[in-house]
């Protein structure tokens, strides 16, 4: 009986020593790890294995569905509705209206993202990081708009538009645009750009009709060389990846053409970007670095579904460009071996915008008060280390939605709940819809409710298809003050935090005989106090 009692006592003696062990390796996490983001293009929520797609959409992705296996997948992580102010919101940890940057950029108009706007590269600067950028830019031309301007020590392989953009310049692409317009677009379309901080972009190659399909299988390549270069050095560094595909018009590698079960060049682009994901990964783990390495894997926004069959597939209602949440809902997944509990999930509300807070903690750096010229400035970006490491509660229980001409959201989500003011692309998910056309996604009509959203309880519903707002079911009239305190609270960081001006062109909706007045009184008003407001003013 003593001896029972004495092997029961010392079993107990080794868990509780084994358990103290255990935590004490948990959470003794190395101070300023590296960090790499692999950011891949219009890539659907549904399109990965471990997100239901994968072999059964006929486009295999064992190596992010390894990555997800060893470190946490996310199930309610938001990037923004289109390209420009994903990257935007992801680099600046601000939503994207305050930067300017909410429309995507085109080739010609210039500008992009504002010299005084702090970035994930200029922040972790702070902590004496390496910084490197690669892939698609999608934030300006303009040389104070360049990676390397903005805290970048290298850039490589880098692409200023989305695809298609790329493809106006090619004459086969579009036989019937007229030597004059294509001439246009040959000259003011930016090639492969590569620089250092300090100096100006180079361009060292244009993109061609023979080399476009090539971009991302080059840049893994180049990004290989970088980490086997930053492994052998003590500092820690950032690598921002940024893959072009899977973004309309997709042109696989000619290594890729064919070798997807489905056979389509969306597929094709899938398998691609997850053997170049995987050639990453292995490349960590071979270096020996991966103990100290963080990874995250996400898309700039949802899918776009205007563009079927060459898209991804999203199960939420609406698509790329909307604030339905087949918008912005996007695929995520973070891994680091030893800190991040492996086959983890978490259904906790992040995004994009979280990356800056939670980089900057990890690399022991306070977010600056004031930006670059010194003014005041606000961000958006929550600390997500509690999720990821799961030692508190998530800081964000509140997500807002903007389309490109938004500055009050128009859509807004507090905990499981949802609040709808813009409906457009209604339809665009809708079972049984026919193939989505104009009025169904991106290019619908920019339409808004009369007095009270709709409003839906995203748990029960995601798709987002019972409106609870009142019905004979039941009643959440309840939710509007809770939407309206969440909304005024944003809205009132304006007044201390004003947006800056836009950076690129979009059709923002009819100038009007009333609004152009208004204008005009306005300024003679303002006139008359003696400010003088500059002719191109627009409301």
């Amino acid at each position: 009986m003593k001896k029972n009692i004495l092997q029961s006592l010392a079993l107990v003696l080794i868990c509780s020593f084994s358990l103290s062990v255990s935590r004490a390796q948990q959470t003794a996490r190395p101070k300023k790890p590296n960090i790499i983001m692999l950011i891949s293009d219009d890539t659907g929520w549904g399109d990965l294995g471990v997100y239901g797609g994968g072999v059964g959409r006929g486009m295999p992705t064992p190596n992010l569905d390894r990555m997800a296996k060893e470190g946490m997948q996310f199930w309610d992580f938001y990037g923004q509705p289109s390209c420009t102010p994903g990257r935007a919101a992801m680099i600046t940890g601000r939503i994207p209206n305050r930067s300017g940057m909410t429309t995507v950029a085109f080739q010609g108009q210039g500008g992009g993202l504002p010299a005084p706007e702090w970035t994930l590269a200029s922040v972790l600067k702070k902590a004496n990081y390496k910084t490197f950028f690669s892939g698609k830019w999608h934030l300006g031309e303009a040389d104070y708009a360049m990676p390397i301007a903005h805290g970048f020590d290298i850039m490589k392989n880098v692409v200023l538009y989305h695809l298609n953009a790329y493809t106006a310049a090619f004459p086969s692409w579009n036989p019937d645009m007229g030597p004059k317009v294509l001439a246009f677009f040959q000259k003011a379309t930016t090639g492969v750009l590569e620089g250092e901080a300090g100096g100006k972009a180079r361009e060292v190659s244009k993109v061609t009709e023979e080399n476009i399909a090539e971009l991302d299988m080059m840049m893994t390549d180049n990004v290989i060389k970088q980490l086997d270069s930053y492994a052998q050095g003590k500092d820690p560094f950032f690598m921002c990846v940024n893959f072009a595909k899977n973004h309309q018009p997709n042109l696989p590698s000619k290594q890729f053409v064919g070798k997807s079960p489905a056979k389509s060049k969306y597929a094709d682009c899938v398998v691609e970007m997850d053997s170049n994901v995987g050639r990453v990964m292995d490349e960590i783990r071979k270096l020996g670095i991966d103990k100290n390495t963080i990874v995250i894997y996400t898309v700039d926004n949802g899918a776009w579904q205007d563009v079927h069959p060459d898209a991804g597939y999203t199960p939420f209602r609406g698509s790329k460009g909307t604030d339905r949440e087949g918008g912005s809902r996007v695929p995520a997944i973070a891994w680091w071996p030893g800190q991040i509990q492996a086959g983890s999930d978490s259904h906790d509300i992040v995004g994009g915008l979280d990356l800056m807070a939670t980089f900057a903690g990890l690399a022991g750096v306070e977010l600056p008060k004031n930006d670059r010229e010194g003014k005041p400035i606000i961000f958006d970006s929550y600390d997500m280390s509690n999720v990821l490491f799961k030692t508190g509660q998530p800081l964000r229980d509140r997500w807002f939605y903007f389309t490109e001409s938004e500055l009050s959201p128009g859509a807004v989500r507090v905990k499981q709940y949802k609040a709808v003011f813009n409906t457009r692309g209604d339809n665009g998910a809708l079972a049984g819809s026919d193939m989505p056309g104009q009025q169904l996604g991106w290019r619908g009509n920019e339409t808004y409710v009369a007095t009270v959203p709709a409003v839906y309880n995203l748990w029960q519903d995601p798709q987002e298809r019972y409106d609870l707002f009142m019905n004979s079911f039941t009643e959440k009239t309840w939710t509007m003050p809770v939407f309206n305190k969440a909304i005024q609270d944003l809205m009132k960081t304006y007044i201390d935090y004003p947006p800056r001006p836009l950076q690129s062109e979009t059709y923002t909706g009819p100038e009007t005989i009333n609004k152009f007045r208004t204008i005009q009184e306005a300024k003679k008003m303002l006139e008359q106090k003696g400010i003088r407001l500059p002719n191109d003013v627009k409301e």
